[in-house]
């Protein structure tokens, strides 16, 4: 399966994750909910939708598989980008206010996004 290909998906899976993930994190800080929540609860949402259609169409191949050990290797990555995002938001926050985290999130995981394709594409998937 060619990086290119991979790439392609991934970045047009990873847009659609992203503005799920972006729009309950806006949505529901704007509602009172702690920054820090709120980013987890978007993270959750473009997770869940991101883990099927990755494995299904990103990295499909022969040498590929959507099974246990993949969600178990999934969620140890995702645990550990949510708790780097979590932070960094967080921080944002308290050092800007709220409106420059919500504008601040697209890079932030835009850099997790290249590790996540990384990790997808050499750990996560493979059989």
């Amino acid at each position: 399966m060619s990086l290119h290909r991979q790439g392609r998906h991934y970045l047009l899976i990873g847009g659609v994750q992203w503005l799920l993930d972006w729009g309950v994190m806006v949505l529901l800080s704007h509602f009172g909910l702690l920054i820090e929540a709120a980013n987890i609860c978007g993270r959750i949402s473009g997770a869940m939708l991101g883990f099927w259609l990755n494995g299904k169409f990103t990295f499909a191949g022969n040498d590929t598989r959507i099974g246990g050990t993949q969600l178990r290797r999934f969620v140890l990555m995702w645990l550990c980008t949510t708790a780097v995002s979590t932070l960094a938001m967080g921080h944002i926050d308290d050092v800007f206010g709220l409106q420059w985290a919500w504008l601040a999130k697209p890079a932030v995981e835009l850099m997790l996004g290249v590790v996540g394709f990384l990790l997808s594409r050499h750990w996560v998937y493979k059989a």
